[in-house]
């Protein structure tokens, strides 16, 4: 691994149940995750994605790429546009940091439809045999 690899990237189809599924399991009982009409009455087209879940996401990425000795460190993401049924969030990643240590840091994009849904960099501790 070195500085500049690019992740593969990793298609995450966005289904309703998924929206839910992670909502519920995050205990966000906020409507506009699971009610398409009180989505609609806040302004919104449909219901939408949780931080929670795409932090999520965002993790699993990382952690699925480096293997079962990974470890998070940091996740800083920020969102952008909601992602809603239907479309698909791609996720990619470039390592821009690497001590000697293995600790790395990866520029993490999630881009659908309507543009990027969430950016942010994570912290990752990779043993070097898992990388």
């Amino acid at each position: 691994m070195k500085v500049g690899h690019e992740l593969p990237p990793l298609e995450i189809p966005i289904t309703r149940t998924l929206i839910v599924a992670g909502a519920v399991a995050s205990r966000d009982y906020q409507d506009v995750h699971h009610d398409a009409e009180a989505a609609r009455a806040k302004g919104s087209p449909d219901i939408f994605m949780n931080i929670l879940t795409t932090n999520g996401l965002v993790g699993r990425y990382i952690t699925d790429h480096f293997g079962p000795g990974a470890r998070l460190r940091a996740v800083k993401i920020r969102l952008g546009v909601p992602n809603y049924p239907g479309d698909t969030m791609v996720l990619t990643g470039t390592v821009t940091a690497l001590d000697a240590d293995g600790t790395a840091e990866v520029r993490v994009v999630g881009a659908n439809g309507l543009g990027h849904h969430v950016t942010g960099k994570v912290t990752v501790r990779v043993r070097e045999e898992d990388s």
